[in-house]
């Protein structure tokens, strides 16, 4: 396979496009079709007899406008926050203008790591930028802090107000893109070049993770000519190209960017990590490593995250180890021998949910039911489970609180709080040799990539897929993004059974 860099090339000259064709805007999956191209609003004409790098400019400044907007309501949400707080008088008036410096300064670093418009980031990736951005104005304060007199309570004050406009962004900046989706403007054009077979995957996995900005088009020509002036600005490349062998020159002409793709949480095409391309979903051939510790880190994360958890959960548990004894009298902890790192044993401690002679009627299930069987064999789960305790065992089951008790897991250091899931024997046996060895080469977490995505939707290849994912891209930005999603995973209940 060739390789192309990612990265903004200057494209040829571009001729002006006479389509008028409404689809060049984009649609929002599920709407109602634009109306025909004799109907169309002026606006969509107007645009389609742009030059296609100037509708692209424009598009990516439109969108870039209302992020920045987004990212300033948040930090006067922030503000709002803390005016009951503020001193009146002259104090009052310098920390005002301090907070309009610093949220400023934010919003430049914001552009100049990249954020907007953000597209073809991974979510983490995001996040990473984010704090990284907002944790170099707080240095720069600290520093104005320690020349100023009596500069202490100015910094506080700032840095509660960064922290608070970082924890409300993310949920502005979802709302903006929603809008700039709904409006057309979100996301570029883009030709999928991978093959007959990857390409409708390609193109549905765009098309559904829409956030990435990337509007595919698919590719089934054997030569660039094919292509109409006027077309994506983008070429995405995956897997085998087949008989067409893009030249990178006819590829730079045509195309203001060129990207290799690299893999996804569930389309695995290249074998490239994002993890080593910048955390975007296109190779830019760049590997950095790291002084940081981050089994270390995570260490301690998980230690300063897992014991006050569990003093808090512990009423919880109490409560619903009695419901379970109340149901079927016996242990009311289920304690099952799982393959941890290296392949040491560990010995899961979870909330026991099914009745204690669960074994014996699977069997009679297996035995009566062959459907039933089936279904096991491709999730070892059962949505239908008769060895569920009523009641009390589904509704530990959907909530994820039977696993709670892996806390003292977690504090004992056989687990983290992020990781691949600890798989039994009989569902690790379903999975290819070489795929348990890169498992082992981790710690297994309490919550991991396929938790907040699919739970126990997934089958047996999606479920290798999506922690092989996750072991290849590991890094301390994605286990915050997992343990940041997997909240609301859990409340919506989705897959969980």
């Amino acid at each position: 396979m060739s390789l192309f860099a990612s990265s903004a090339m200057t494209p040829g000259p571009s001729k002006a496009s006479t389509s008028n064709d409404p689809t060049s805007r984009a649609v929002p999956a599920g709407s109602v079709p634009p109306i025909a191209a004799k109907t169309a609003d002026p606006f969509a004409q107007a645009a389609s007899q742009m030059p296609v790098a100037l509708r692209r400019r424009l598009a990516r400044l439109a969108t870039s406008s209302f992020l920045v907007v987004g990212d300033i309501a948040s930090y006067l949400i922030a503000y709002f926050v803390l005016l009951s707080f503020l001193p009146s008088g002259t104090e009052g008036m310098i920390l005002e203008r301090t907070f309009t410096i610093a949220a400023l300064a934010s919003i430049v670093l914001y552009a100049s790591a990249g954020l907007y418009p953000g597209y073809r980031l991974h979510d983490h990736e995001h996040l990473r930028r984010r704090t990284m951005a907002t944790f170099k104005v707080a240095v720069l304060t600290a520093f104005g802090a320690i020349i100023l007199p009596e500069g202490g309570p100015l910094l506080l004050a700032v840095i509660g107000f960064l922290a608070l406009g970082l924890i409300v962004q993310p949920l502005v900046h979802w709302l903006e893109r929603g809008l700039c989706w709904k409006l057309g403007i979100w996301g570029e054009r883009a030709v999928v070049i991978g093959g007959d077979n990857l390409t409708p995957a390609i193109v549905a996995h765009f098309k559904n993770h829409w956030q990435h900005g990337i509007r595919p088009e698919p590719f089934f020509h054997d030569s660039l000519e094919a292509l109409p002036d006027g077309g994506p600005s983008i070429a995405v490349i995956a897997g085998d190209t087949g008989s067409l062998g893009p030249d990178l020159a006819a590829m730079r002409r045509k195309f203001a960017e060129v990207i290799l793709l690299s893999d996804t949480p569930s389309l695995k095409v290249s074998g490239l990590r994002p993890a080593d391309v910048g955390g975007e979903i296109g190779i830019r051939l760049t590997t950095s490593g790291s002084w940081i510790n981050s089994d270390l880190i995570r260490r301690i994360l998980d230690l300063a995250i897992a014991i006050p958890a569990m003093i808090v959960v512990a009423p919880f548990i109490a409560f619903a180890a009695a419901a379970i004894y109340a149901i079927d009298p016996g242990p009311v902890f289920f304690r099952h021998t799982r393959e941890g790192r290296s392949g040491r044993p560990v010995h899961v401690l979870k909330l026991r949910t099914m009745y204690q002679d669960a074994e014996q009627r699977l069997e009679a299930l297996f035995r009566d039911n062959p459907t039933m069987r089936a279904e096991w064999l491709s999730h070892f789960k059962l949505k239908d489970d008769p060895r569920i305790l009523p009641v009390i065992g589904h509704m530990l089951r959907s909530s994820s609180i039977d696993e709670l008790p892996q806390l003292a897991n977690i504090i004992a250091g056989q687990m983290a709080i992020v990781g691949p899931r600890p798989f039994p024997e009989y569902h690790l046996l379903a999975m290819d040799g070489e795929f348990r060895n890169k498992r082992r080469s981790v710690t297994p977490g309490l919550t991991g990539l396929w938790q907040i995505s699919e739970r126990s939707n997934a089958d047996i290849e999606l479920q290798q897929q999506l922690d092989e994912f996750y072991i290849d891209n590991r890094s301390l930005w994605l286990d915050c993004q997992i343990l940041l999603s997997t909240i609301p995973a859990v409340f919506k209940r989705r897959g969980a059974y």
